[in-house]
């Protein structure tokens, strides 16, 4: 057992004094290892210190590369338009009509536009007791009452879009052809309220005929000049108030012949142009349907 130990304790003896002998031989080599490592780790901190002008350069020209690029980034996503696609504005006819025509009329000429409808009101396909719908267009745009006024160069007085009682008459209106007993033109016109707008009608229906004449197939002759400048008289029609242009003027009612033109109030927010009784009769069993369906 003795002997075991002083084995151990000899190599132990031995290994340090082998340690001791080497660092003592070679103290001077050691040293001079130990200050070289150190002062090559003191260069490679100093060559990666951020206060070398060379690393400032780097960092600096970093940084603007990724300002520049954040830049760039937000340009494409942010600045560049986005297309959009115009969406139409969904169309919801005023009455139910069996069919709808559109006309492109940008320059045309007001007996032309009216020549065009007359044409088709006569040539109209629709079955017996329809409707069809005529509607102006602009180069591709809907024309609105007011600009369908100013179109036909009419003296209707239509307060301006935007005017404080521009709400009076709805620029939305609706031509079209009835095929009743004969095929038939109309003009129905939505309003505020039949309050609103009867005195510009009374003052419009002055020239009414003149302006519209050509729309219902009606001539100016020597014959049918006189009205142009006859009166027009209260009547009824479908029970509903209606102003009437009639062929013979001064004459005992049911004497007075054919209805030349009129407008009746169908209801509180609606006036029907025509000139049969059976063409305003249909207009205004439409617009009631359309309310029982609302």
């Amino acid at each position: 057992m003795e002997q075991n130990n002083k084995t151990q304790n000899k190599i132990v003896e031995t290994y340090a004094e082998d340690m001791a002998k080497v660092i003592g031989e070679d103290k001077t080599g050691l040293v001079k290892k130990i200050i070289h490592d150190e002062e090559e780790h003191e260069k490679d901190k100093k060559n990666l210190s951020p206060e070398l002008q060379k690393n400032k350069f780097f960092i600096i020209f970093g940084a603007l590369f990724i300002v520049l690029s954040l830049v760039t980034l937000f340009y494409f996503i942010l600045g560049r338009r986005i297309p959009t696609v115009q969406i139409e504005e969904k169309f919801i006819p005023l009455i139910f009509t069996d069919k709808n025509t559109l006309i492109e009329v940008a320059g045309f000429s007001k007996d032309k536009v009216a020549q065009t409808i007359y044409n088709m009101v006569n040539a109209t396909k629709v079955k017996k007791g329809g409707v069809e719908g005529i509607y102006l267009m602009n180069n591709k745009q809907g024309i609105g009452l007011r600009e369908f006024a100013t179109f036909i160069k009419s003296n209707f007085t239509l307060p301006a879009l935007g005017a404080n009682n521009a709400l009076f008459f709805n620029d939305s209106f609706l031509m079209g052809a009835v095929n009743g007993e004969t095929k038939d033109f109309f003009i129905l016109l939505k309003v505020r309220s039949i309050t609103d707008v009867f005195d510009a009608l009374r003052v419009w229906e002055k020239k009414m005929f003149l302006e519209l004449h050509e729309f219902f197939g009606f001539d100016i002759t020597p014959e049918t000049k006189q009205l142009l400048t006859r009166d027009w008289q209260d009547g009824i029609v479908e029970n509903k108030n209606a102003r009437i242009l009639y062929q013979k003027e001064d004459q005992p009612e049911g004497e007075q012949g054919k209805i030349v033109l009129m407008y009746v109030f169908a209801d509180d927010n609606s006036v029907v142009i025509t000139n049969t009784e059976s063409a305003a009769r249909e207009i205004m069993f439409r617009l009631t349907a359309s309310q029982v369906k609302k």
